[in-house]
């Protein structure tokens, strides 16, 4: 696992404490869904927990961050706080959003984690946007754009493409490859199954990488931001990987069968990563322990804070509505 890139211990167990904490995230807002204190569409991230991480860890606070509705895990990563994060989920004033947003529409501006976006491929425009107005006004600022491979279907893909080589602008486009546009298997919609090989077109750097192993992941995303901060243009990464999970909560997955979902769990990054620090000295019962531990008491605490959490008042509810403002001004 390590013949790419040698990490000292602190550095590999924030690997996994980051992955593990996401993963136990996620299997408590199954829980809150289950008891209809998260409405709405939930997508889950379980199995690609590693690009997250790994893309987090090799950006800086000046980069931005343009994320897909399967977020949460993205969100985390990039220090969004978990119980605004939660709040935010439960429709709560004290979320990151105010409540406005809902799980499929995380914000944070100090952050500068730019989306949830509800609309496949609805980022990537926006991606080169913020990655044009930040070569002029950040100078050495990356935009890291995260999608799933059912977006390189989309006309907006090859236009933010295109737009990006033609400008040099410095976007690191992450392809989350878990082989289902939802659920329309990979070799059903796209011609060129090594997605990677698209940017060609648009003579654009590119890699793909096995995403299950977060060793590699962290440093094939490593490599790529240091050659966007070298001033060498975009770098497209197809990061392979596989959801756990159904594509929302809705989703009863007739498109694949379980034999191949236990097939990848037999890949999952965490435990892969847990086993081989444990079978290398370098993660002891009482550190794994500790680490289950401080992760259960933050989701604890996120919990609580999100349930004693108020609702927007109903006199508030057209505030931050744009034509409401112009219709008052108008009037005024």
């Amino acid at each position: 696992m390590t013949d790419k890139i040698h990490l000292d211990r602190a550095h590999l167990h924030r690997l996994y404490r980051e992955m593990l904490r996401i993963r136990r995230f996620e299997a408590k807002c199954v829980e809150l869904y289950q008891a209809q204190k998260i409405r709405g569409f939930l997508h889950l991230y379980d199995g690609e927990e590693s690009v997250a991480v790994g893309v987090m860890g090799a950006l800086e606070a000046r980069d931005a961050v343009v994320a897909t509705y399967r977020e949460h895990g993205q969100a985390l990563a990039r220090g969004v706080p978990m119980d605004a994060l939660l709040a935010e989920m439960l429709g709560k004033l004290e979320g990151c959003c105010r409540g406005r947003g809902g799980s499929m529409h995380i914000f944070d501006r100090e952050r500068r984690f730019f989306g949830g976006n509800a609309i496949v491929g609805g980022g990537l425009p926006l991606a080169v946007g913020i990655a044009m107005a930040d070569k002029q006004l950040r100078p050495g600022a990356i935009t890291a754009c995260f999608f799933g491979e059912g977006a390189v279907a989309e006309g907006a893909f090859h236009e933010s493409m295109n737009l990006a080589a033609i400008w040099q602008l410095p976007v690191l486009f992450v392809c989350e490859n878990n082989l289902y546009a939802m659920g329309v298997p990979l070799e059903d919609s796209e011609s060129q199954t090594d997605v990677y090989r698209k940017a060609e077109a648009y003579r654009m750097a590119s890699a793909q990488v096995d995403a299950m192993d977060p060793v590699r992941m962290e440093t094939a995303a490593r490599q790529a931001v240091e050659h966007i901060r070298a001033g060498r243009g975009p770098f497209f990464l197809e990061c392979r990987t596989y959801r756990f999970r159904a594509h929302s909560m809705f989703d009863t997955q007739a498109y694949r069968t379980r034999e191949e979902i236990e097939d990848w769990k037999q890949r999952d990054p965490i435990e892969r990563l847990r086993h081989w620090m444990s079978d290398n000295h370098l993660l002891s019962p009482d550190e794994s322990a500790a680490i289950d531990a401080g992760i259960a008491a933050e989701i604890g605490a996120a919990v609580a804070i999100a349930e004693a959490g108020t609702l927007e008042p109903l006199d508030q509810l057209e505030r931050f509505v744009l034509m409401d403002s112009i219709v008052q001004e108008h009037v005024a």
